[in-house]
């Protein structure tokens, strides 16, 4: 018996229906007309944009988290030497 497996591609497409606000819906559709292509096509890569901002986002909130939890009870005075800044100012030359 052979199993039958299931790649999911990137270029795989599916249609779907959308409801978008009209403003920008006209601002999509003038961008498609400028540049030759179906509308579709100017609303796939707006989403795939969004999305790959939207997971760079979640991903420097998961380094912040990180670094927040690995330097807690730090006074700010540690955390200011470890950072290689100090800002005391500088004795007085006689």
């Amino acid at each position: 018996m052979a199993i039958r497996q299931h790649r999911v591609s990137a270029d795989v497409k599916r249609r779907t229906t959308l409801t978008l606000p009209a403003d920008s819906l006209k601002q999509a559709q003038r961008i498609a007309r400028a540049r030759k292509v179906n509308l579709s096509t100017v609303i796939a890569e707006a989403l795939s944009e969004g999305l790959r901002v939207h997971k760079a986002s979640e991903r420097s909130e998961q380094v912040l988290t990180a670094y927040r939890t690995a330097f807690e009870g730090f006074s700010e005075e540690e955390l200011l030497v470890l950072d290689g800044v100090d800002l005391k100012p500088a004795p007085e030359r006689s």
